[in-house]
């Protein structure tokens, strides 16, 4: 008798035919827009994704205009969506493309694999839509699946039960329909399977055989080791305004919110940092937020400066609302206080 994922193909590819969500990169499944895709949707959501998609797609619909597309304005397309990085990679990943294959995007699974910001996951999901090679793809959601489906109860955050769940996959992919196969299992895991509360078994085409479901633990599986705990940061923000403007700074080159505009902040130490600056000006409190980094999470209180002058530190800029707006890259982190800037601006 079949195993229970070798009993998987014939009506998960049934199932996604008939339910799976119509995605734009879905439609037009070139190794560009998939590649663009799956970058977006490391760590989001689908929803969240499709406006970032569609403008990015506006702005750079090539390879070759993604390679020389000027930094800022890569930041600012990628505003919000986070973990800045992968925006970078994208960029390196690009100009390797038009140096190394004159434009054109790779069609084999190691060429693709040694592109910057491109793991095991993507370059399978890359090579089996775009291209029809039978190479799995697996992600979270796949290792919740296969670990459900099969029972077992190894802990899908190592890289042994991932490569173990690559090789089963690598076995019974269907070298006919392999793009559609891992797009099932990513479409199975983030609508049915799902990862926090109760998987909608009711709807799954795997329920007769997926021992989770027939056993009745779906609630212990998949086994997961819990996350490290994340350091803590207490940080003041100011809020820099003089007339219709606000001040911001730009990160380092390397390390957290790589090279982004920022308001100003720093760990709450008791430094006088107004006067390290060489700002004067009214002082205000102006709220407090939180932000929750993968490894820290920052704990801010602002300052609202009214600035007597408009001297500002080297490499600090004043910004309008049209700039904030258009030109400069301010990270999600800072969302708490962006009401407050805007209202302020507005004024």
């Amino acid at each position: 008798m079949d195993t229970p994922l070798e009993q998987l193909p014939i009506p998960l590819l049934l199932w996604y035919r008939e339910h799976a969500r119509t995605l734009p990169w879905r439609s037009h499944p070139t190794a560009y827009r998939v590649w663009i895709s799956e970058i977006m949707l490391q760590q989001t959501r689908v929803a969240a994704v499709l406006d970032y998609y569609r403008r990015f797609l506006e702005a750079a619909p090539t390879v070759e205009e993604l390679a020389f597309l000027p930094e800022d304005q890569l930041m600012k397309l990628w505003q919000g969506l986070g973990y800045y990085s992968r925006a970078r990679n994208l960029q390196k990943a690009a100009r390797q493309i038009v140096e190394e294959h004159g434009g054109l995007f790779p069609n084999t699974y190691d060429a693709i694999r040694a592109l910057p910001g491109i793991g095991d996951y993507t370059a399978g999901a890359i090579s089996s839509i775009a291209f029809g090679l039978p190479t799995p793809a697996v992600d979270g959601n796949v290792l919740r699946v296969a670990a459900r489906i099969t029972g077992d109860p190894g802990d899908i955050s190592t890289p042994a039960m991932k490569k173990k769940v690559t090789a089963a996959l690598a076995q019974l992919i269907p070298v006919e329909a392999p793009g559609d196969f891992n797009q099932a299992m990513m479409e199975l895991g983030a609508t049915v399977c799902l990862p926090n509360g109760a998987p909608l078994c009711d709807r799954c085409p795997a329920a007769a055989f997926c021992r989770a479901h027939l056993e009745d633990r779906t609630g212990e599986l998949p086994v997961k080791a819990a996350k490290k705990a994340r350091r803590v940061e207490e940080r003041t923000v100011w809020l820099v305004f003089h007339g219709d403007k606000v001040a911001l700074r730009r990160r380092p080159a390397r390390g957290l919110l790589a090279g982004l505009w920022e308001y100003p902040n720093e760990l709450a130490d008791g430094t006088d940092w107004l006067q390290h600056w060489g700002l004067s000006g009214s002082v205000q409190r102006g709220g407090t937020g939180k932000h929750i980094f993968s490894h820290i999470e920052w704990h801010m209180t602002a300052q609202v400066l009214e600035a007597e002058s408009d001297t500002l530190p080297e490499g600090w800029v004043w910004a309008d609302r049209a700039a904030l707006r258009e030109v400069y890259a301010v990270p999600n982190a800072f969302q708490a206080f962006s009401h407050l800037v805007e209202e302020r601006l507005r004024s």
